[in-house]
C-alpha cells in the first residue's frame, strides 16, 4: 500500500506540473483584442468629456477611475495595499523672472526662455563675456566666475555642412554648458536665432508651471549657474556699449563687455494628485516573477488658445491607443486564465501617469516599485499605436507596420522571442528604424519602457510614428485605424504570452544605456 500512494503520489505532482505548464493556445484568446472593443473603451477615454487626460486635472482622475474599474470587471487583482492606485507625490513649480539689460525689461517666453529647475538666486552683474561657441580653445584661460556668459548656442558653421549629425551636435552642447557651469559664473545667456520662431509658437506653454517628482527635503538645492534661452535682441543689448550687434561678433573672438544685467527668480511649489493605474494577475509555478504590459494614460489637456475652435487634445492616439491596447491585453488574458490558462509568470498591467511631463509615473515606479525590479523579466510599453506615421503614409504597407524598440537592448533573447512571436503569429512588418539610442529623435528614451530599461530590465517599445496630429487637438477617435490598433496590441500579446509561460526568462546579456 506505501509503494502505491508513493506513485499516485508522483503521478498527482506530474498531472499538477502538466497543469500549470499546459497554458493553452493563444490564439484562442486573441481574438478577444478585438477593434469593436479597442473602439469602445477609446471613445470614452479620448472623448471631450475627459479635457486631455493632462496629470493633475480632474480629466486624468477620470481616466484612472476607468481604467481601474475596467481592471475590476475583468478580475485583476488591486495589488497597492487591496487599491488599484499607486500614489505619484508630485510637485506644480512655478517660477517668476525678472529679467533686465541695461534697464530695458524682457519677458519671459517672449524674448527668452527660462524652465525653472534652479534655486531662488538673484543676479547683478557688469562684466560680461563673449565666448563665442563656447568651446575650450574660444574660452582659453579666461576665468568666468561670477561673469555673464554670452554663449552662440548654435551648430558652427562647417559642422552643419556634415551630415547625420544633429543628434551628436545637441549632445555636445549639453556638454559644453555643463562645462560652462562648472566654471561658476553668474548667469549663461545661450543666443540663438531660432528663439524668437520657437517663442511665438510655444511660448506659452514653455512657461506654463512645471510638473516634477517631489523633492526629497534632504536634496540640495540647485546652485548651478541659469541659462537663459535668449533672443538676437537680448544680445544686441548686450552689446550696446561696443556699438556692435550679436550677428556681427558671433563669429569673431571671444570679448569683455560691460553691461548692467540684474535676473530675479521666484519659485513657487504645490502638491499635486497623481496615480499610476495597477492591475495584477497573479502567476502560477513562476509567479514570483512578474511581466509587465505598461502604457500611459495621460496626455496633454486643453489648449492654451482661449480663442481655438476646438479646445481639447484628446490623445486618441497618443497614448489612447496604447491604454487602450493594455485594456485589449489584459482582456485576453483573463479569458485564458477563466478557461483555467492562467500564466505561469505574474502580469501587471500598469498605466502610467505624468509621461508627457518627463516619464514621471513610470520613474516613481521603477524608483518605488511594488514588485521587485529583480523579479521584473521584461516591460512591454505601448506608445502609440492607432495611427499611421508620416513614413508609411501613402505607401501599400502603411496598414501593416510597427516601429520596433529597444527589443535587442538589453536582451538578444527577447528580441528574438518577439521576432518569433511575430513571425508565427501576426506577421506585421516591424520597422526597426528608430531601433537606436543614438537616433536623433530619440524615441528610445521618451516613454515609459526607459525608465524600466535604465534599471536593466529589458524593454520592448510598440510605436506608430509621429504624424500632423501628434499633440495637437487633431488627434481624435476618428482618425483610428482600429483593426491596426488591435493588431499591433495583438503582437505585444503573443509576445508576452511566450514570456509569461515559457520555463526561462530572457537572459540580459547587455548593459542599459544612458542618456
Amino acid at each position: 500500500m506505501k509503494k502505491l500512494s508513493l506513485c499516485m503520489a508522483a503521478l498527482t505532482l506530474a498531472a499538477g506540473v502538466y497543469a500549470q505548464k499546459n497554458t493553452g493556445d493563444p490564439q484562442k484568446y486573441a481574438k478577444y483584442i478585438s477593434a469593436e472593443d479597442a473602439r469602445k473603451h477609446l471613445s470614452i477615454l479620448a472623448s471631450d468629456a475627459f479635457e486631455g487626460r493632462e496629470t493633475g486635472k480632474p480629466g486624468a482622475d477620470k481616466a484612472a477611475n476607468y481604467i481601474a474599474g475596467e481592471f475590476k470587471k475583468l478580475g485583476l487583482q488591486a495589488p497597492v495595499n487591496g487599491s488599484y492606485f499607486f500614489d505619484v507625490p508630485l510637485t506644480e513649480n512655478s517660477t517668476k523672472v525678472n529679467f533686465s539689460v541695461n534697464g530695458q525689461d524682457f519677458s519671459n517666453g517672449k524674448d527668452f526662455s527660462y524652465r525653472g529647475g534652479a534655486s531662488d538666486q538673484p543676479v547683478e552683474a557688469a562684466d560680461v563675456v563673449f565666448i563665442g561657441y563656447g568651446t575650450d580653445a574660444e574660452i582659453g584661460t579666461t576665468d568666468l566666475t561670477g561673469k555673464v556668459l554670452l554663449w552662440v548656442n548654435e551648430d558652427k558653421p562647417e559642422a552643419r555642412k556634415t551630415p547625420n549629425t544633429s543628434y551628436r551636435l545637441s549632445t555636445t552642447r549639453t556638454q559644453i554648458v555643463k562645462n560652462l557651469q562648472s566654471k561658476n559664473p553668474a548667469l549663461i545667456l545661450a543666443v540663438n536665432a531660432e528663439i524668437t520662431g520657437i517663442l511665438k509658437k510655444f511660448g506659452s506653454s514653455l512657461t506654463a508651471a512645471r510638473l516634477s517628482i517631489k523633492a526629497d527635503a534632504a536634496k540640495p538645492a540647485n546652485t548651478q549657474a541659469v541659462v537663459l534661452n535668449t533672443t538676437t535682441a537680448i544680445a544686441d543689448q548686450v552689446l550696446k556699449s561696443i556699438g556692435k550687434t550679436y550677428d556681427q561678433i558671433k563669429t569673431g573672438p571671444s570679448l569683455a563687455l560691460k553691461a548692467d544685467i540684474k535676473l530675479n527668480i521666484h519659485n513657487e511649489a504645490k502638491d499635486v494628485k497623481a496615480v499610476d493605474v495597477l492591475g495584477f494577475m497573479p502567476g502560477t509555478d513562476l509567479k514570483d516573477e512578474v511581466l509587465i504590459f505598461s502604457a500611459h494614460y495621460d496626455h496633454i489637456g486643453l489648449v492654451s488658445d482661449p480663442n481655438a475652435k476646438d479646445k481639447v487634445n484628446n490623445g486618441a492616439d497618443d497614448d489612447g491607443s496604447g491604454t487602450t491596447g493594455i485594456l485589449e491585453i489584459a482582456r485576453a488574458f483573463s479569458q485564458a486564465k477563466k478557461a483555467g490558462h492562467g500564466p505561469r509568470r505574474s502580469v501587471l498591467f500598469l498605466g502610467n501617469v505624468g509621461e508627457e511631463k518627463g516619464l514621471l509615473g513610470s520613474e516613481y515606479y521603477s524608483d518605488h516599485p511594488v514588485f521587485p525590479l529583480a523579479n521584473t523579466i521584461t516591460d512591454l510599453n505601448i506608445d502609440m499605436i492607432g495611427r499611421v506615421g508620416y513614413e508609411y503614409i501613402g505607401k501599400p504597407d502603411s496598414a501593416n507596420y510597427v516601429y520596433t524598440i529597444g527589443s535587442a537592448m538589453l536582451s538578444k533573447e527577447l528580441h528574438q522571442i518577439n521576432e518569433d512571436a511575430n513571425n508565427k503569429y501576426v506577421h506585421i512588418e516591424q520597422d526597426y528604424k528608430y531601433d537606436d539610442p543614438n537616433d536623433p529623435n530619440r524615441f528610445y528614451y521618451r516613454s515609459d519602457h526607459y525608465n524600466f530599461a535604465k534599471h536593466g530590465v529589458p524593454i520592448i517599445f510598440y510605436f506608430n510614428g509621429v504624424h500632423d496630429d501628434y499633440h495637437q487637438p487633431g488627434d481624435e477617435v476618428s482618425k483610428i485605424n482600429f483593426p491596426l490598433l488591435a493588431k499591433r496590441a495583438q503582437l505585444a500579446y503573443y509576445t508576452g504570452w511566450e514570456l509569461a509561460n515559457r520555463d526561462k526568462r530572457p537572459v540580459v546579456d547587455a548593459a542599459p544605456s544612458s542618456k
